[in-house]
């Protein structure tokens, strides 16, 4: 992929500070875009620590459930780097408790996180994306396909991500186009801390992936940066599964 179109652009990524969200947010900078990371947490994590004092990197912290706070960092943003061309809604929390004891506090603070702030970044950056004919890349996950006991907030909130996705794609084309990845599987652990981690991953978990391996966040931010890329430009309002393969495996208990 040719890199060089994202010289002169500006990528926002929610939950940018850590995790999958660090790693889409380094590979846009390594790629030339000037990077926003979104980050409810105002202690970042070391990795993003090396490369905050970039030029090209503004950590703006925000909580995308609070318009008011997604209001200031679209307006920061704007005040810094003059456009956004890509947004990533990546933010997300997780409640997962069994249904009697999930309070409905809990249910929608998970909503309001991992849905309604996506569709708050989107109706904000709505306006320079358009005039930027850029696009949003919003992060699901197969949690919106297929569940483990106990996931009901969760769950709901990226099943209504996939389909707010289609719904943004219609509203905002041509001039943005809206996509989505669900990811299976990820371990961020590597990532962020140089190193595997054995008491976590098992040989066993590896090959139970058809593709013989866990998920990386690198497999997520490359997928980010193509659908973000003129490359895929009649590409739109789509969900693509990253998940080495799992949600095709039927399992059977032998």
């Amino acid at each position: 992929m040719d890199h060089s179109e994202f010289k002169g652009k500006t990528a926002v990524i929610t939950g940018g500070g850590r995790g999958i969200g660090l790693c889409i947010a380094k590979t846009f900078l390594e790629s030339g875009a000037s990077v926003v990371l979104a980050e409810v947490e105002d202690q970042l994590e070391p990795k993003a620590l090396a490369f905050l004092n970039s030029p090209d990197v503004l950590f703006v912290q925000t909580d995308v459930s609070e318009e008011a706070s997604v209001q200031r960092m679209v307006r920061q943003t704007l005040e810094r780097f003059g456009r956004i061309d890509c947004l990533v809604n990546n933010a997300a929390i997780a409640r997962n408790v069994p249904v009697p004891e999930l309070s409905y506090e809990d249910w929608r603070r998970v909503i309001d996180t991992d849905l309604s702030g996506a569709f708050l970044c989107a109706k904000y950056c709505a306006a320079a994306l358009k005039e930027a004919r850029g696009s949003i890349v919003n992060i699901a996950s197969t949690r919106a396909l297929m569940s483990e006991p106990n996931t009901e907030a969760y769950s709901a909130a990226k099943g209504g991500l996939v389909a707010l996705t289609h719904a943004l794609a219609v509203s905002l084309g041509p001039s943005v186009r809206v996509n989505c990845i669900s990811p299976g599987w990820i371990d961020t652990t590597a990532y962020l801390h140089g190193v595997p981690a054995p008491w976590v991953i098992r040989p066993e978990d590896h090959t139970q992936h058809p593709a013989g391996r866990v998920g990386r966040p690198e497999d997520v931010a490359q997928m980010v940066l193509y659908l973000c890329s003129r490359r895929a430009e009649f590409i739109t309002g789509q969900n693509f599964v990253l998940d080495g393969g799992m949600t095709k495996k039927m399992i059977y208990l032998e």
